[in-house]
């Protein structure tokens, strides 16, 4: 079996282990914080630990490539969080607007 067997490439910044929706981005935020692969299992138990140190094995082995992915991940997850706090969902606008209802309801119960 290769490294690549372990994994679905769904496009070229979505790669995720075969048969899950857990993407190696979210093993190997683990692995580059410090965490063990036996740490990771306890983190993510739908994992197989084969499957966590083909991960890393396979990070080691194609690094520069990885962290460019986990670079654009990032920027891009950033750019959805700005996003939305522009433009809010109509669930977090409905949630927002609850809080502060409450935050009122208690300000003037008191």
């Amino acid at each position: 079996m290769q490294l690549e067997d372990y994994f679905d490439f769904l496009s070229s910044d979505d790669i995720r282990l075969k048969g899950h929706r857990i993407g190696i981005d979210n093993v190997l935020e683990y692995y580059l914080e410090g965490y063990t692969p036996e740490e990771i299992i306890t983190n993510l138990p739908s994992l197989s630990l084969e499957q966590i140190h083909a991960t890393i094995t396979y990070y080691l082995h194609n690094r520069s490539q990885i962290d460019t992915y986990l670079s654009r991940l990032a920027k891009w997850r950033e750019q959805r969080y700005q996003e939305s706090l522009v433009n809010p969902s109509p669930l977090a606008q409905r949630l927002r607007t609850l809080k502060t209802y409450r935050r009122n309801q208690k300000v003037s119960a008191s």
